[in-house]
């Protein structure tokens, strides 16, 4: 399925920290994530919105979109237009967007969200965030929160992240071209999940 928000109107103000969350709520994305995707140490839960690193395989049947070596999942959905959705995450997770066409087998590099030029991902762990894009990393500093959240402008090349608490940070922004839909994921390391945003 393909998840695309009314995009009339203008992207939400950056800066306005009190006001913003309730704006970007307008363009709240239910994700949920594929089985299909899911390294085989990954367990689902929550309607398939939770994903919790595990210490031996689930009983997953063969698929060849399956990450056979990177502990990652994809979501169902295809996105494009505007899209916002949070995770909350437990130890070490890198929240990303990724491309369909993103490889699956192996543990090189053109599998890694974020070793790619097909994937741009947001480390979060106890010390801080790192960005990654095409083995590329950028240091990113900001409050440590356990949800963190992301926005998507397909169309406008935009993809930012954000700590939310009480207020909402902006982490990182990227402008870029996007050339196919977006489908969200996450590599786990503890637990990661996709928040329905209140």
């Amino acid at each position: 399925s393909s998840l695309s928000v009314d995009s009339r109107g203008e992207s939400p103000r950056w800066g306005d920290k009190l006001s913003c969350r309730a704006g970007f709520l307008k363009y709240s994305c239910e994700i949920t994530l594929d089985p299909n995707t899911a390294h085989s140490y990954l367990l689902l839960s929550g309607a398939n919105r939770k994903v919790t690193l595990m210490n031996q395989p689930q009983s997953y049947s063969c698929h060849p979109d399956r990450f056979t070596d990177w502990y990652q999942i994809l979501s169902r959905e295809s996105l494009t237009g505007r899209c916002y959705w949070e995770v909350e995450w437990r130890e070490f997770v890198r929240v990303a967007v990724a491309y369909k066409n993103i490889s699956r087998a192996g543990g090189g590099a053109q599998c890694g969200f974020g070793y790619n030029d097909k994937s741009w991902a947001l480390d979060c762990y106890q010390k801080g965030y790192n960005f990654w894009h095409n083995d590329m990393w950028t240091s990113v500093s900001g409050p440590v929160s356990s949800r963190v959240a992301v926005y998507l402008d397909h169309r406008a090349g935009i993809l930012s992240f954000y700590s939310v608490s009480e207020t909402m940070t902006l982490l990182h922004r990227v402008q870029t071209t996007f050339t196919q839909p977006l489908h969200a994921g996450v590599e786990v390391l503890g637990s990661a999940e996709f928040c329905k945003p209140k």
